[in-house]
């Protein structure tokens, strides 16, 4: 069973996840010490036995735990907080249970819902709800950092990002850099906590505000490409003749990227505003 833990508030721990983390066989935890805690402050005492789960042991430790299941017993996998799996251990044990369950392995694959840090911001970020999507942690290097966000330049759905604090500054600068500066953002800080911040801005603005240092736990949404949060710099008429241009060139069997490429260097426009403006562009012929 997959168990999500509060992203800091104990008060957000469900009845189920106490009567579970009491009563099960086994509880895997990305961080045991953590877990204690957990319990403590959950006035809960795990009954079963505690292993350590996390990134550098989970391909060794996930036969032990599947051994487990086979004889019968159960496993709790929980992470640090919010949901195991989004971003943090647990993939490995589920994508191996669902192959052995379908090998014939008689034991439940389930899940205990409860805190995301996911959909808490994405919620509290005020941008659209109604499509996104989950990035996780962008590359540290920054060339692939860069190469990352190039991809996602045209995603229309809005974004959720996880990001350390301590690279915060950097991120938000490179996605100023190819989303441009007024794409409209949330950074969500120490969500459910003492200390909870949500700041709603342009990334050019968020991108200063964090080059002053920030702490703590962070979720960033960041809004999809419309056609009114990044091509306020072209009208209408430059946005049809660069998207006529790069179709041109496509149609000699260019690349998209190369066409869009070619058409900056000779329009002088920047790159990004030409990609932004040919993938609005289409979607709306």
């Amino acid at each position: 069973m997959l168990a999500a833990t509060p992203l800091g508030n104990l008060d957000d721990a469900s009845a189920r996840l106490r009567s579970e983390l009491e009563s099960a066989d086994i509880v895997a935890a990305e961080d045991t010490r953590r877990l204690r805690r957990l319990a403590a402050g959950l006035e809960v005492v795990p009954r079963g036995e505690i292993l350590s789960y996390y990134d550098n042991n989970e391909r060794g430790r996930t036969p032990q735990l599947l051994d487990a299941l086979r004889a019968g017993q159960t496993v709790l996998l929980v992470t640090d907080a919010g949901m195991p799996s989004v971003s943090d251990p647990g993939y490995r044990l589920v994508s191996a249970a669902a192959e052995a369950q379908s090998a014939g392995g008689e034991f439940a694959i389930t899940a205990l819902p409860g805190p995301s840090a996911v959909t808490t911001a994405l919620a509290l970020s005020g941008l659209a709800c109604d499509r996104f999507c989950f990035e996780g942690f962008l590359p540290r290097k920054a060339a692939e950092r860069r190469g990352r966000l190039a991809e996602l330049a045209g995603e229309a759905r809005t974004m959720v990002f996880f990001e350390a604090p301590h690279r915060l500054a950097e991120a938000l600068a490179a996605m100023a850099a190819e989303f441009g500066e007024q794409r409209p953002a949330a950074v969500c800080r120490e969500l459910t906590k003492t200390y909870e911040e949500v700041l709603r801005a342009p990334l050019g603005e968020l991108s200063a505000w964090a080059a002053e240092g920030v702490r703590g736990e962070i979720t960033l949404v960041v809004a999809g490409l419309t056609r009114t949060s990044d091509l306020t710099s072209a009208d209408a008429a430059t946005v049809a003749h660069w998207l006529d241009q790069v179709q041109r060139v496509e149609a000699q069997d260019v690349s998209r990227k190369q066409a869009v490429a070619i058409v900056a260097a000779l329009t002088g426009a920047r790159r990004r505003d030409v990609y932004n403006a040919v993938m609005v562009g289409s979607d709306n012929r």
